[in-house]
């Protein structure tokens, strides 16, 4: 089987062509015969070692990917949910043994596939899951109530958009950054006002509501520099770890797609509201698999709008 790993952690020159075994799926278990892979950040992390805490015992090699749409080719015993043929979307665990979805086959949990958007090509359809996983997270950490604002950094990334998005069907209003080129993206998602992204964004924020917003999905990774535009007793909700810490009785919350990866309501519920159009899916390029070391290159160099996606038909 084809996939693309490294065997040691470094650059994305250590990307690599792989002749893997074609896996099988078990109890409660779906092969995917992978047609699209996403690349996101936290790919980058696992290529550089990033990950390598989270998989002590794991040996070489070491394949990315942590979101795929393609077709069921396979389903284990158990699985009736699911039939062979099907196009699905799915979140691949890449600290397992068997590795990430830069492959042409993967094998996961039932629960952690769904059925791919309505009408979306699969190319497309391999951009969702992980980043509007993300942001829903983020939203639910929040809990804040319809009415209420949000505000939300990096809006015009993939976490960003769809964390406005989603933020708006839950009744919310939202304060949104963005640079000059991007604003007026950001407002196509739904943002309510839309203010200059960089160091200054607080102070903007603020600008807008002195008293500041009672919660933050940090999707630009500036943590201590947001604590400024939370009211007193806020919620800021980080992607990448940061736990504070914070004053003004400020609570700082990380947030981890892995504890939802199996929540395939609330899966479904985004491949369905992505087939409604209620979801911006946004593809950067389509590049081969091949060529997944200028993919990750290109993801580095930043100032992408949309995701990379790897082809593996």
């Amino acid at each position: 089987m084809r996939a693309i790993g490294v065997h040691r952690f470094g650059g994305p020159e250590e990307l690599r062509l792989l002749d893997l075994p074609e896996p099988q799926a078990g109890p409660g278990e779906v092969r995917i015969r992978v047609h699209a892979a996403a690349v996101n950040p936290t790919d980058v992390l696992l290529r550089t070692g990033g990950h390598a805490v989270r998989m002590p015992n794991a040996t070489p090699p070491f394949v990315p990917g942590m979101d795929a749409a393609g077709v069921v080719d396979q389903v284990g015993p158990g699985v009736d949910r699911l039939v062979v043929g099907q196009p699905v979307v799915a979140l691949v665990l890449f600290t397992t043994p068997r590795g990430g979805a830069y492959a042409d086959h993967v094998v996961i949990p039932e629960a952690s596939v769904v059925p791919a958007p309505e009408g979306v090509d699969l190319h497309a359809a391999s951009t969702l899951l992980m980043n509007a996983l993300t942001a829903r997270v983020a939203l639910d950490e929040l809990n804040l109530p319809r009415g209420a604002t949000v505000a939300v950094t990096g809006a015009a990334g993939a976490v960003g958009g769809y964390a406005v998005e989603l933020a708006k069907a839950d009744g919310l209003l939202v304060v949104a950054d963005a640079a000059e080129r991007d604003a007026e993206l950001v407002r196509s998602f739904g943002a309510d006002h839309v203010v200059p992204r960089g160091t200054g964004v607080a102070e903007h924020v603020r600008a807008l509501l002195p008293d500041g917003v009672p919660g933050l999905v940090d999707g630009s990774a500036q943590t201590t520099e947001l604590l400024p535009a939370l009211a007193d007793g806020g919620t800021l909700v980080e992607l990448r770890g940061w736990a504070g810490p914070a004053e003004r009785g400020i609570q700082v919350r990380p947030v981890m797609v892995p504890d939802r990866m199996t929540d395939t309501k609330t899966l479904t519920e985004l491949s369905q509201a992505a087939g409604k159009g209620h979801l911006t899916l946004r593809v950067a390029e389509v590049l081969p698999a091949e060529r997944a070391a200028e993919a990750h290159r290109l993801l580095e160099a930043g100032a992408l709008r949309g995701r990379l996606v790897l082809d593996f038909t």
